[in-house]
């Protein structure tokens, strides 16, 4: 019988071949060359990747039997996720291998602005000696405020308070003892901006994320502060950026990432390449020998596990694994809930019941606890999320996980419910069903209210009190705004309490006319959520 096909498509370390094993054919295809990599593809069972390899469309369909996309690194801007996953090919990638790496970069920007180190190399490369010119500022007991206490922010954390620095965050998703057991003071985010030396950023980009950084965060720094980049592109709003260095608002900026890789001249980043009081680097947070050989060895073991019809903890968009066929439609729709769970979520979660009812009850559904996990911190921390890492970051928050079977489900087949206690003491609770032939994902309860829509991309969460009109109210507005509601459901306990409505959106909504129609209607709560695929 003859091995499986592994297509290597551009240069990973030999600690990544030995990984894979004696077990598969290994071929290799420059990755870059679309000409050569078409036809390699189709014997591959697998293809192994870096940035320069595009698995877009085209090239899945010329794979009919690929089983695995492997992602020899974090990002996945080259992979279309959804094909592969319409196509039933897994895509994994290596989520931890780089933060270690970022962290250390990160803290090479602060001391390379603290001391004014590539400025000074590059006078006195030039033949210049200016030690006057160069004056610097030490980080001892200097503020770094951490924007997003994720792994990556933890790890900074904990080697700047080596410099005897006093660290604060902000992370709306970390509870108070977990930040104290980091030795870390929990600011809002107004308030680190105040107080900071330093700030540098580490959240995922949302569109609730996309240029949280900007001229009014500007105006409230220091003219001394400094702030860094080295997460995702676009979470510092470059052409705020730009007035503030050149205005003297703030002091400098450390930047790795950029909106647009390579920055175009044409681009908002272009023009901060050249100040005096910027230092950048290309996107080199995961650029180092031990980061490339944890990313390529870590994805020749997903192969190995891929291969041979195994559990894959990294797979991004299936679980894969020995997952009966019943219980696999709802991994995607458990996800979902998590998403809609940490966008509904208003304080750090301490405690999460994945509650499963109905016929679910006779398989193992272990790997919907994984699921609902991933959903809840896919959106809220700046890693890739994955089954294998998802139940870390749990632990690291010190979240409680429980996973509890029952088969009472009255109205529905299956129900699943996501029910948290959240630090305010606060309890929140999700649920969601799959429905008919074609398994429609749909939300299904919100607090106890019962709703039954099905999860679309754009979705906005009203509570108010129950009084003729609102719907009116809400609807004008949206309706010149040119928002249109492609479906709706209310719910109420009784006539003239508190009422829920949900409505799905065509297009998301900005954050000008959510305050106007949160306002006209007095809601308690108003809230919107953007799914976001696997």
């Amino acid at each position: 019988m003859s091995k499986p096909v592994v297509l290597i498509a551009e240069e990973l370390s030999p600690a990544t071949i030995d990984a894979l094993g004696p077990d598969f054919e290994i071929r290799h295809v420059d990755g870059a060359d679309r000409a050569a990599l078409l036809p390699a593809l189709a014997e591959a069972h697998a293809v192994l990747v870096r940035s320069a390899t595009k698995m877009d469309a085209e090239a899945i369909a010329a794979a009919p039997v690929l089983k695995v996309i492997a992602r020899a690194g974090v990002g996945l801007d080259n992979v279309d996720i959804k094909t592969a996953t319409t196509a039933g090919v897994m895509v994994v990638n290596a989520p931890t291998s780089n933060i270690i790496s970022a962290a250390e970069l990160t803290v090479g920007h602060i001391l390379s602005l603290a001391r004014r180190i590539p400025a000074a190399h590059a006078s006195l490369a030039a033949g210049a000696w200016k030690r006057s010119s160069f004056t610097g500022t030490e980080l001892f007991e200097k503020t770094v405020g951490i924007i997003g206490l994720g792994r990556i922010g933890a790890l900074i954390a904990a080697r700047l308070q080596a410099f005897d620095m006093r660290v604060v965050a902000y992370d709306p998703y970390v509870t108070s003892a977990r930040a104290q057991q980091l030795g870390v003071q929990l600011l809002s985010l107004d308030e680190l901006i105040e107080q900071s030396d330093f700030i540098t950023i580490h959240m995922p980009k949302t569109p609730e994320t996309t240029g949280m950084i900007g001229a009014e965060a500007f105006a409230r720094m220091k003219p001394t502060a400094y702030v860094v980049n080295v997460a995702r592109g676009g979470l510092i709003d470059e052409e705020a950026l730009y007035t503030a260095l050149t205005t003297n608002e703030i002091a400098g900026a450390g930047l790795d990432v950029f909106t647009s890789e390579p920055p175009k001249p044409d681009g908002t980043a272009f023009p901060l390449l050249d100040l005096p009081n910027v230092v950048v680097t290309p996107h080199l947070g995961a650029s180092t020998e031990e980061a490339q050989e944890k990313a390529g060895v870590s994805v020749a073991k997903s192969v190995r596990l891929a291969l041979g019809g195994e559990l894959v903890p990294d797979a991004v968009n299936v679980a894969g694994g020995v997952i009966d066929p019943y219980v696999r439609p709802g991994i995607p729709l458990v996800e979902k809930l998590g998403q809609i769970f940490a966008a509904l979520a208003h304080s750090p979660l301490t405690s999460l019941d994945v509650e499963v009812h109905g016929e679910l009850q006779a398989y193992d559904v272990s790997v919907l606890k994984l699921a609902a996990l991933k959903g809840v911190f896919t959106n809220i921390v700046s890693e890739t999320v994955s089954y294998v890492n998802a139940p870390l970051l749990a632990e690291q928050r010190g979240v409680e996980v429980r996973l509890l079977v029952d088969d009472d489900s009255p109205e529905y087949r299956n129900v699943i419910t996501l029910r948290g206690a959240l630090s305010d003491g606060s309890q929140l609770s999700v649920s969601g069903t799959l429905t008919g032939t074609k398994q429609i994902e749909k939300l299904v309860g919100i607090n106890d209210y019962a709703v039954e829509l099905p999860i679309e991309k754009h979705h906005l969460v009203m509570l108010y009190t129950d009084r003729p009109g609102i719907v009116a109210v809400y609807g004008q507005k949206f309706g010149e705004a040119g928002i249109n509601i492609a479906g709706m459901q209310i719910a109420r306990r009784a006539a003239g309490a508190q009422a829920l409505s949900v409505l799905t959106v065509d297009s998301p909504v900005g954050d000008e006319l959510l305050e106007e129609v949160r306002s006209a209607i007095h809601a308690d709560l108003f809230q919107q959520i953007e799914i976001t695929e696997s």
